[in-house]
């Protein structure tokens, strides 16, 4: 039977999870394709293509063919995914299985964007493609039974988008999706170094910086961090100590837009279902939550309790899976927003 086949795909501006009905989660890879661009050939792809970021020569591009949470190169996009695909299911098993897909995308997706996902997925070889949002997937993940007429507020911090969105009775009441997110992260770092220390870092520095000793809420214990970069001044290589104390300044711009987000989805909560929330407290997934102190933060900014997913990372994949059970309804959204369009 094909339904033992069925894939879940996180295609995430960072990184790309796949997720096989009866096995799992089989593949993550960050979301970067490394071509030839004398061949268009694909020379490589996910980490091996990741690694070459900032160090590839001319005769090579290394692209993130998703920015901001949408299809920015779709033709890349479709490789990608195609490649993935056959990497979690065996060469050659794909077009023979033909398999049912369900894709996650931001809330805030348009029907342009809609599209551009649906296509890349068929074009790859889908037997049929669903389209499922982000906080209803990592609310599935989660383990949440959105079913029930009671109101959860998921807050999905990915690579290009946060999600933020109070579900109840299976679907979105209240969302908003903004393009502030782990990229916007690794800017502000960058930015930073750049403005108060005259000092240029590459994307990967900034993302471990952000990893090692990223911080919004002030420590108990101040952490440090050596990082490599080169002197605006001088030209020549240089290496500092940063402090958690720096990176709480410089992430504080990017911060406050996702604290505005969450306070204007609340402002716009129906009043039973904000009790429930206040009750339940709001779930926390994404990469982009595991920044120290995040959830502190969001705490003490809205006044109710706030628990990151010990599945962070992997939830929203993990409900895709999930997704296969409640297909019917999925289409059923999937209509509407088409028709809406019209």
């Amino acid at each position: 039977m094909a339904v033992r086949h069925d894939i879940g795909i996180d295609l995430g501006t960072a990184s790309v999870l796949v997720y096989i009905k009866g096995k799992g989660i089989v593949l993550q890879e960050p979301s970067v394709v490394a071509i030839d661009n004398n061949t268009n050939k694909l020379l490589a792809v996910g980490e091996a293509a990741r690694s070459m970021i900032g160090r590839a020569p001319g005769s090579i591009s290394v692209i993130r063919p998703l920015r901001d949470g949408v299809i920015s190169d779709y033709e890349i996009t479709e490789r990608m995914l195609k490649y993935f695909i056959n990497r979690a299911l065996g060469t050659g098993m794909f077009r023979l299985l033909k398999p049912r897909i369900v894709v996650c995308v931001p809330s805030g997706v348009t029907g342009v964007e809609r599209r551009a996902v649906i296509d890349a997925a068929q074009q790859a070889g889908a037997r049929k493609t669903y389209l499922i949002e982000e906080p209803i997937a990592a609310a599935l993940g989660v383990g949440i039974d959105i079913s029930q007429p009671a109101g959860n507020m998921v807050i999905d911090i990915g690579g290009g988008t946060t999600d933020i969105a109070v579900i109840s009775l299976g679907s979105t009441v209240v969302s908003a999706s903004i393009k502030i997110a782990g990229d916007k992260f690794d800017e502000a770092i960058i930015k930073y170094m750049r403005r108060r220390h005259n000092m240029m870092i590459g994307d990967r520095s900034a993302e471990e910086l952000k990893i090692n000793i990223g911080t919004v809420y002030e420590r108990v214990q101040e952490v440090t961090m050596d990082v490599r970069g080169r002197n605006q001044v001088t030209g020549l290589p240089i290496t500092l100590t940063i402090s958690s104390y720096e990176m709480m300044n410089a992430l504080s711009e990017p911060v406050s837009g996702i604290l505005e987000a969450v306070r204007s989805v609340l402002e716009r909560t129906p009043p039973e279902l904000a009790a429930d929330i206040a009750d339940r407290s709001i779930i926390l997934t994404g990469g982009g939550s595991l920044v120290y102190g995040l959830d502190k933060l969001i705490e003490e900014r809205t006044g109710i309790g706030v628990t990151v997913s010990d599945k962070a990372i992997s939830c929203v994949a993990l409900g895709t899976g999930e997704a296969f059970n409640m297909l019917e309804s999925i289409e059923q959204s999937m209509r509407e927003a088409e028709n809406s369009l019209e």
